[in-house]
């Protein structure tokens, strides 16, 4: 069998959370750095091959390259059964959670980051004061999702929880302030010890 390789950058939160999903579903693997600051072309080229769009992450998984944090989250749930995939309705919860994650909430966050970010891009005038009402939005449709469970799949994490945390974690760095809600979950997430190991799976 193939090994399993994650290819990805510390301050990407799109890598980050497929690096959780994978401890977290007790997968093994190894990851492999990519300088996502560095020019395109200064890449590796065995990660280029792989990466059509020169992103990461990249999941090899049985010799064959997954692209797209989201896409990746949701084979590893059905393909394992785990996270949210040992039931249709699990699945399906995982679906609509990472959806709602890539055009919502992981939207606004990383762009807020980036505007913050010293050389960063500069953004025209008025997008940071979007960003941050769209954020506001965000917030308020994370506790509706969140509810009263402990996580978004309920008693455990499932990989909803995985996309969301990716960028959510770092919401004080984008300048925004966490709801009391999402304080709360992020402080049951990072009593998990494979957050901390994600977060640190690339040095």
């Amino acid at each position: 069998m193939a090994e399993t390789i994650l290819w990805g950058h510390r301050d990407s939160g799109h890598a980050v959370k497929v690096a959780l999903a994978l401890r977290l579903a007790g997968l093994p693997h190894r990851t492999e750095v990519v300088d996502i600051w560095a020019a395109r072309e200064t890449r590796p080229a065995a990660f280029l091959a792989l990466s059509p769009l020169g992103q990461v992450p990249v999941l090899e998984l049985d010799g064959e390259p997954l692209v797209q944090s989201g896409a990746i989250l949701l084979e590893l749930a059905q393909r394992f059964g785990c996270l949210g995939g040992e039931s249709a309705s699990g699945l399906r919860r995982g679906r609509q959670l990472c959806l709602w994650e890539a055009n919502r909430i992981g939207m606004c966050l990383p762009q807020l980051i980036e505007a913050r970010r010293p050389g960063g891009d500069v953004f025209p005038e008025g997008a940071v004061d979007w960003l941050a009402a769209r954020y506001a939005a965000d917030a308020a449709q994370f506790d509706a999702l969140l509810g009263t469970e402990p996580f978004f799949h309920g008693q455990a994490p499932g990989v909803g929880d995985c996309a969301i945390w990716g960028y959510v974690r770092w919401t004080r760095k984008a300048g925004m302030e966490p709801s009391s809600a999402m304080a709360r979950w992020l402080d049951r997430m990072d009593a998990l010890p494979e957050t901390g190991e994600a977060a640190a799976a690339f040095g």
